[in-house]
């Protein structure tokens, strides 16, 4: 399979009824919306095409469209949205998952203050020390500048109580502001190394993508995932089987010697999925129509 590059979606909107969308690195950079994603989502709503964006995030799907009101991306622009932290909410409430099940209701809280939505309706009690928890609630730093080293303390504590872990994004890293920022996926894979056990909630798990489908209404096969991410958005679609459009000037575009908008090679492209092993269906430079 070789990878197909395309300007913008525009070149391939007639073989598709709906896009699941990414949102940084794609749409956004944490701060600011990237030039055109404004008027592709205008034009996705126009060409009658319908989205959901599925995000990463360890909050609730309001926080995220708050957010995106505050960029100036009006609520108008596009459909549902679904986040790690929505999917980690629900799990956390039906308790159906023989892990989630086993959790107990005090609460660890490894994150900052505005992740605190996941908690809402819970019924859970947030504990200020790991002494106290029946498990951690993982959401990632607390600051951006924090690396995952900051919290070994932490996590080596809560190994030695063999407390569990739930990851609330399993991202590795994202780019902000143009700067790499880590994740909670990142700590609690050094989590795991301790021999901690972690169950993660969002992509790439296949569950969110059929759940993203399903909300969508569509058949699966005229569904495309668009997202930055190998790892995460590319890997999920594929383990999922829709097809995927790699954002070359998201997270990899150092890698590949690109900004935000600039083409990559296609040769350079396909070998950095293949070394992954997560190729996509096809490449585009980013959020373009």
């Amino acid at each position: 399979m070789s990878l197909r590059a395309i300007s913008g979606l525009s070149e391939i909107q007639s073989d598709f009824d709906g896009f699941i969308l990414d949102l940084w690195g794609l749409v956004h950079d944490g701060e600011k919306p990237y030039p055109p994603s404004a008027d592709t989502l205008r034009a996705l709503k126009a060409a009658g095409k319908k989205t959901i964006l599925l995000s990463n995030a360890p909050r609730r799907a309001h926080a995220l469209v708050d957010a995106m009101t505050k960029m100036g991306i009006s609520r108008d622009l596009y459909g549902e949205v679904l986040s790690s932290g929505e999917a980690t909410r629900a799990a956390l409430i039906k308790k159906d998952d023989p892990f989630f099940a086993a959790l107990g209701n005090a609460v660890y809280h490894l994150g900052p203050d505005r992740d605190r939505s996941v908690f809402e309706d819970t019924g859970l009690t947030i504990v200020p020390d790991l002494a106290a928890a029946s498990f951690i609630l993982n959401t990632g730093p607390v600051s951006l500048d924090e690396k995952v080293e900051d919290y070994l303390a932490v996590l080596e504590q809560g190994a030695k109580r063999k407390l569990p872990m739930v990851c609330a994004n399993p991202d590795f890293v994202v780019i902000r502001g143009g700067r790499p920022i880590v994740c909670a996926g990142a700590i609690a894979a050094r989590y795991r190394e301790m021999g901690g056990a972690v169950a993660l909630r969002g992509k790439p798990d296949p569950k969110i993508y059929h759940l993203a489908v399903e909300t969508l209404g569509l058949d699966p096969k005229k569904v495309a995932v668009v997202g930055d991410a190998l790892e995460t958005d590319v890997k999920g679609a594929r383990a999922s089987g829709l097809a995927s459009v790699w954002c070359t000037g998201g997270i990899h575009a150092e890698a590949l010697g690109v900004r935000y908008g600039e083409a990559a090679d296609c040769a350079k492209a396909e070998v950095l999925a293949r070394r992954e092993g997560q190729m996509p269906t096809f490449a585009i430079r980013g959020f373009y129509w």
